[in-house]
């Protein structure tokens, strides 16, 4: 196992014992490509995004953990979802075990350009078709599909 290991709605699932708030956001170009990034430690593709900090509001740790983890700056422009399965549960190698608490924003580019964090081994664009046959976890599979659906008010779940 890596750094980091998923359980979706898995009876193997060890039981949580840490729930930390967390944002991720949903950018897209100009031609509906989205903003990846892949993950070092699962290696699945995913938003950037990550957990809060002490002193800040959900709104400025997703700004900021865009631009650590993409290089972009981005400003926040709406909401994609609440999402708090609690049958989505995410195993550290140190033994914490998050229950998963991520709003998803959705936001748009305002400076800065592509770069690599230490968290990801690429990061670039990506169309929907693309995404069909990378290794994307579930749950953001479902964030996608909400994208998909442009729903009308944030998903909550």
């Amino acid at each position: 196992m890596g750094a980091r290991r998923d359980y979706y709605r898995d009876p193997k699932a060890p039981q949580p014992n840490s729930l930390v708030p967390g944002g991720s956001a949903l950018v897209v170009d100009g031609q509906g490509a989205i903003l990846m990034q892949r993950r070092s430690d699962s290696g699945n593709w995913s938003f950037p995004g990550g957990v809060m900090e002490i002193g800040e509001t959900i709104e400025q740790c997703v700004v900021r953990e865009t631009k650590e983890e993409s290089g972009l700056d981005i400003e926040i422009t709406g909401i994609l979802g609440i999402y708090t399965d609690p049958e989505h549960v995410i195993a550290y190698a140190d033994g914490e075990v998050r229950q998963e608490f991520n709003i998803t924003f959705y936001g748009r580019i305002i400076g800065g350009q592509i770069e690599v964090s230490s968290e990801s081994t690429e990061v670039k664009f990506l169309c929907l078709e693309e995404l069909e046959t990378m290794p994307v976890h579930e749950t953001v599979r479902l964030r996608l599909q909400h994208h998909i659906e442009q729903r009308s008010i944030p998903y909550m779940g």
